[in-house]
Order: C-alpha cells, then sequence, then structure tokens
C-alpha cells in the first residue's frame, strides 16, 4: 500500500489543500491499570478495512499519561499479547528496576502475566513509553504512547496542548500490516521504513484554531526508523525543549530533523488567516506531505504574544569539564554498503558476513549485541565522556537510558540536554554525562532493526 491519497505539496501549493477536522488524540489520566492487547485501528480512509494493531488499552497510541514533576505514576501493566512484553519510560531519570529492559532489569512480563510500575517522575518534559522486548515488531505494531511530565509552575501560557507521535507504517494492499520482521535486508540497511504516515494513529490528523493562538506541540518521533524532517507553514514559534529538557534560551524554528525516538517541544503561533490553514509538514527529496492540519476558524485575540520564556529547568546534575572525565570510545561497524565485507577492530577483521549467519550485521568495538561485560563500569558521580565513532554507511540514533547527555563539539560549548543523538554516517562526535542514576544502563541505537541486529551495549553505574 502507498499512501498516494496523502495531501502533497510544493512550493507553490503549500497550505492550500483542505483538512478534514477529526477527533483529537484520547487523554487520559493513569488508571492504575496499562494493559497491551490487540485492537483494531481506523490508519486508512474509509473504504479500507481497519489494521489490527497491538496497542496499550488496546488502541494506538495508547493513552496520554499525564503527572506533574514530583509526581507518583503507579500502574498495573497487564500483557495480553501472544508474545513476552514490557513496558520502557524512554527519557525519565528513574528507578533502575522500572526501565523495562528485558534481561537487564526485569524478566519479560509473559502472556497473561502482569508487572507492577511505580515511580517517581522528576523531570518535567515530554517522554513516551513503549515495548522494550522484541520492540522492532512489538512498536512497529503500535505498543507506545505519550507520557507528558507538566511544570508544577512556570508552564508557558498557551491555548492548546497537544501531543504529536509521529509514525510510519508499513501496511500491505489489504491495510494490515505487513510481515517480515526482522528482516535482514531492513537491519542492514536503513531499518524497517514504512509507507503510511500517521500522526496519532490517524492519517489526517487536524484540529481547529483561531488566528495568534499559541499552541504548545510535544512531537514525538515513534517510528522504528525513519528520521522525520519537519516543516510548517502558517506558524511562527521557537523550540523551546528537546528530549524533555528546556533549552536555555527558545530558539526560532523553521524546520526540524526528529530521529526516531527524539521529541521536541514546540511554541507556536498560529499566524495563518481566518479561513485558511497552518500544517506541519514532512519535508522529502520530493518537496513532502503535510503531516496535520489546523484549520483556523476565528480570531483568539487581536496581536500575538511576545515570545515565550525559557521552560523551567529541570534539577540535572551539571557537567564538569570533559576534559577531566572518564573517556570511553564506542566505534560503529558494519551493516550494508561498507561494512558487510568485513571492518577492523584492533588490528583484526571483523567477519560481518558471519555475524549475519547469525542474525547480527551490526557492531560495537566488535562485539555485536549485548555481552555480560559492560561498555564501562562507573562510581555514582563520575562524569563520562564517550566518543562515538560511526565508521559506518548509515546514521545512527544513539539513545542512553537512565540519563541525559551533551553533545561535546571538537570546538565550542556543549549541545543541549538529550537523552537521543543522530550520529550521521562516518562522523565522529562525544557526549558527556554525570552518571547520578545507579544501575544498568542501556545504550542503543533506536532505529531499532539496528539494535536487535547488534547495536546494542551496556553501562553500570554503581
Amino acid at each position: 500500500m502507498n499512501q498516494m491519497g496523502r495531501r502533497r505539496f510544493n512550493q507553490s501549493v503549500l497550505g492550500l489543500s483542505a483538512a478534514l477536522t477529526l477527533p483529537t488524540s484520547t487523554r487520559a489520566k493513569p488508571s492504575g491499570t496499562l494493559t497491551a492487547r490487540v485492537g483494531l485501528a481506523r490508519l486508512v480512509p474509509e473504504g479500507y478495512p481497519e489494521t489490527q494493531i497491538w496497542g496499550y488499552d488496546g488502541r494506538v497510541p495508547g493513552p496520554v499519561l499525564r503527572v506533574v514533576r514530583g509526581e507518583r505514576l503507579s500502574l498495573r501493566f497487564v500483557n495480553q499479547l501472544p508474545q513476552a512484553s514490557s513496558v520502557h519510560w524512554h527519557g525519565i531519570r528513574i528507578d533502575n528496576a522500572m526501565d523495562g529492559v528485558i534481561g537487564l532489569t526485569q524478566q519479560a512480563v509473559e502472556p497473561g502475566a502482569s508487572f507492577d510500575i511505580d515511580f517517581v517522575a522528576p523531570d518535567a518534559g515530554t517522554y513516551w513509553y513503549h515495548s522494550h522486548n522484541r520492540s522492532w515488531e512489538q512498536v512497529a505494531r503500535g505498543l507506545y504512547g505519550a507520557l507528558i511530565v507538566t511544570e508544577p509552575d512556570g508552564a508557558p501560557e498557551v491555548d492548546l496542548d497537544e501531543p504529536l507521535l509521529i509514525d510510519d507504517w508499513r501496511l500491505a494492499d489489504d491495510a494490515q500490516i505487513a510481515t517480515g520482521f526482522g528482516s535482514l535486508h531492513d537491519a542492514a540497511h536503513a531499518g524497517r521504513i514504512g509507507n503510511w504516515i500517521t500522526v496519532n494513529g490517524d492519517p489526517a490528523w487536524s484540529r481547529e484554531v483561531a488566528r495568534l493562538a499559541r499552541l504548545r506541540l510535544r512531537v514525538v518521533n515513534a517510528a522504528n526508523a525513519r528520521i522525520v524532517t519537519i516543516g510548517m507553514r502558517g506558524f511562527e514559534g521557537w523550540v523551546v525543549a528537546l528530549d524533555g529538557m528546556p533549552l536555555d534560551q527558545p530558539a526560532p524554528i523553521e524546520e526540524l530533523d526528529l530521529a526516531p525516538a527524539q521529541r521536541a517541544d514546540l511554541i507556536l503561533d498560529v499566524v495563518a488567516d481566518v479561513g485558511d490553514e497552518a500544517i506541519l509538514t514532512s519535508l522529502e527529496r520530493d518537496g513532502g506531505f503535510v503531516l496535520c492540519g489546523f484549520p483556523v476558524r476565528g480570531q483568539a485575540r487581536s496581536e500575538r504574544r511576545p515570545p515565550p520564556a525559557p521552560l523551567p529547568a529541570n534539577d540535572v546534575p551539571a557537567i564538569a569539564d570533559p576534559a577531566g572525565a572518564r573517556a570511553v570510545e564506542l566505534r560503529m561497524e558494519g551493516g550494508a554498503m561498507g561494512g558487510l565485507h568485513g571492518a577492523m577492530m584492533d588490528g583484526r577483521m571483523l567477519d560481518m558476513r558471519a555475524l549475519a549467519s547469525a542474525g547480527k550485521v551490526w557492531a560495537f568495538n566488535g562485539t555485536a549485541g549485548m555481552e555480560g561485560t559492560p561498555l564501562v563500569d562507573v562510581v555514582r558521580g563520575e562524569v563520562v565522556k564517550i566518543t562515538i565513532i560511526n565508521d559506518t554507511a548509515w546514521p545512527h540514533a544513539m539513545h542512553l537510558h537512565g540519563h541525559h547527555f551533551r553533545q561535546v563539539p571538537v570546538q565550542g560549548p556543549p549541545g543541549p540536554l538529550r537523552d537521543t543523538l543522530l550520529v550521521n554516517r562516518r562522523e565522529t562526535t562525544s557526549i558527556a554525562f554525570v552518571a547520578d542514576n545507579p544501575g544498568k544502563w542501556l545504550l542503543h541505537c533506536h532505529m531499532l532493526e539496528h539494535a536487535a541486529a547488534g547495536m546494542m551495549t551496556w553501562l553500570r553505574v554503581t
């Protein structure tokens, strides 16, 4: 199935297409139970059947969970799927036992079993939750949702606060999710890229707004492997947070790259005329298409509000001089178009073809997949600097569990706090963080097929 009916655009017709007014994403406060089960979703227009998905509470996305910073989230996760599963709370600096990584922080939750989730949300921001067992299949089937941790005070005054979860689905002609999970071809290339895009589970999501309304849009890239470049028309505004963490100063936005698992909080003013439509777009080589629309109905105010102030900072420990940090090297190897014939590591040839026969086509420091020895053992409070060398022909979205880090350039100040960093092909970069959260923490590529095919390691904080 190809998304031929999706509204496309070019520079001459941007913003001229009409939008459907459709239901907004479901909001729900934590109910005490979160159930993973099979469900049906209207991912495609009428005329096609509904798509069978796996979803939290049987829908996609799962319920939007909202708590205030410092509040406790207590849920019982119930697994009614035909596979074992778990829930990972992506970006939340929580207790290690709640991180949801099978084989590292907890046992798998078997079909019919349950697991009690209980943690305090220490940081305000936009986060999400998703399966962390066979995630290359279970996330692709719809097992994800938004977790919004609101500021107890100092939140920006907005007319709409909305999470937008972008996903791509690989659908067959009958509108059902295509099989072929774990394909070695996908794993060795860009990952499982879909042919159908939704926002909040809807191919034509929209919301009516008023001219000069101010919106807070919490954008999450929930795709397995697709890097999304977001553009806009009829909006002017700022990025105020990345991966849940506030920027020191709001940054004006025209377009934004989001790798899988990355998030961005946008404060946008609607500047499109009444009767027109403001849109978010996915920018592509051939022009792109509309992700979601905001038909403009009426006037919110007579003039624009002043630029927003920075969001209240979260209590993340400051990084001491990275020059004195514990230095670690992480070299990415393997993959198609430059790695399958072998890669050199420590003066020896890494036989990627032999690894491929075992379903592994990627390696970190010559090791494909998890092993019993961590990448690094550190004492709580140490500053860690990991130099990441992407010696492959593909970009990788590196995600560190349990911590936020800053990218450390060769020159200039460190970058903003993040939990997921896009490392481009043949790029070398470094990240630094204070290892203040004890436990065993995963470090992996969030192109989920890459992780399953070898791009996973871990570190231990004691």
